[in-house]
């Protein structure tokens, strides 16, 4: 027997995969160069972001954890989840314009965006055929 992420289409996992990577670019960067961001709270620090992005990621991985145990729409819905929370860097232009951040940090932030905003519907669109469908997901990689 196949185990059920073994029947997701890659091109969801390459989409998670690249969400994945954005997602640590930007928070990496945000972290590293935290003093870059502007009008970032004073009290958010190098150490903080990285265990906001531990926690974002754990909800992927948790997702991806209850997939493997067959709770696939369960674990589609957490990484739904997951690609929304992408959305939230978009918060840095609620305190300062785009114009004030540096190059380097609108590619991180609007990466992230974007890799979500392609995440997001595929896994939304893979929940529906699982709720329709059934259990088996047409695409899935071959065994």
């Amino acid at each position: 027997m196949r185990p059920m992420h073994s029947q997701l289409p890659r091109i969801f996992l390459v989409l998670t995969a690249a969400y994945f990577l954005t997602s640590l670019g930007h928070f990496s960067h945000n972290a590293e160069f935290i003093c870059e961001y502007p009008n970032l709270p004073a009290w958010l620090t190098r150490a903080k972001v990285y265990a906001a992005w531990a926690a974002i990621t754990a909800v992927g991985v948790t997702g991806f954890l209850l997939i493997r145990q067959r709770f696939m729409a369960a674990g589609l819905a957490l990484v739904a989840v997951y690609a929304a929370l992408g959305f939230d860097g978009l918060g840095h232009y609620q305190v300062a314009p785009l114009e004030f951040h540096t190059f380097t940090a609108n590619l991180t932030i609007l990466s992230e965006v974007a890799a979500a905003a392609l995440l997001l519907p595929a896994t939304l669109f893979l929940m529906a055929l699982h709720l329709v469908r059934g259990r088996r997901i047409p695409g899935g990689a071959a065994s």
